[in-house]
């Protein structure tokens, strides 16, 4: 029998980065399709941030878009008294604005370098901070969350898999890895989770040109012993368990999704 999990998240509000398309937007309509306010993040595209306010708010949810740049900290701040303001406070970070800009190493320049830096790490670092601090501020509210706060990372395979010709991706998913787990350390006292999900191959706009042609598809395929590209809903549901109380004992850990990626294929026949 199938279970409803309609109010999983009921009574408590969700603020995720990069939350226009794709992970992001996915992660955002799971949250509210388990009863959670959500704050819907984006940096350059109004349209489709409201878009999906709009998927969400027409299914019976309430959800807000709020711009902000996440590697740049007054923005970062302001978008959280933005949402608090509106929804009175968060129980729920999801970090998952990010980018690539891909080089070789040789070529890569310190602008390249820094600015995938500077969004898919430091921003994670200034969202989790802010929304830690909210919590804390905020308190118990152990009728709605067992949990004072649940801050989730958006990793990558990348965290572990080594990957030439985008050294700076990689770096800021190494990067996160131990952001995630000292964090999880550090809060867990205050009952705070921080853990972290590490797509695989998931079929969104960053990636699209390794899928969207069956024969790029089929040469993806080779390194998912699963043998099917992942989807953002695949992702979303995962981020919505993670965030609720069944999810309650884990943290620091990061969730890989990856359809066996990091079962690293190649050696499936002794290398």
């Amino acid at each position: 029998m199938a279970t409803d999990n309609s109010t999983r998240l009921a009574g408590q509000f969700a603020l995720v980065t990069g939350a226009s398309s794709g992970i992001g937007a996915a992660v955002a309509k799971a949250l509210a399709a388990q009863g959670a306010g959500v704050v819907v993040n984006y940096i350059g595209n109004p349209e489709a941030a409201q878009a999906v306010v709009k998927d969400i708010t027409d299914a019976g949810g309430q959800a807000l878009a709020l711009q902000a740049d996440v590697s740049k900290e007054d923005q970062v701040q302001a978008m959280f008294q933005q949402a608090i303001q509106r929804f009175g406070t968060l129980h729920i970070v999801v970090a998952n604005a990010g980018i690539q800009v891909d080089s070789s190493f040789l070529d890569m320049t310190l602008a390249q370098w820094q600015k995938v830096i500077d969004v898919n790490l430091t921003g994670q670092f200034l969202c989790l901070r802010e929304g830690a601090r909210e919590f804390v501020r905020r308190g118990p509210q152990p009728d709605i969350s067992k949990a004072l706060g649940k801050l989730l990372c958006m990793s990558s395979v990348h965290e572990v898999i080594p990957w030439a010709g985008h050294v700076n991706y990689a770096t800021s998913k190494g990067g996160i890895l131990q952001l995630m787990k000292s964090t999880a350390q550090e809060l867990a006292p205050h009952k705070i989770r921080v853990n972290s999900i590490g797509p695989g191959a998931i079929k969104t706009p960053i990636n699209h040109d390794a899928w969207a042609t069956p024969e790029a598809e089929a040469k993806l395929l080779t390194l998912i012993p699963y043998n099917r590209v992942g989807v953002p809903e695949d992702i979303g549901n995962l981020a919505a368990w993670l965030c609720s109380d069944e999810a309650d004992y884990i943290t620091g850990q990061t969730i890989f999704m990856d359809g066996g990626m990091t079962l690293y294929p190649g050696f499936a026949t002794n290398g």
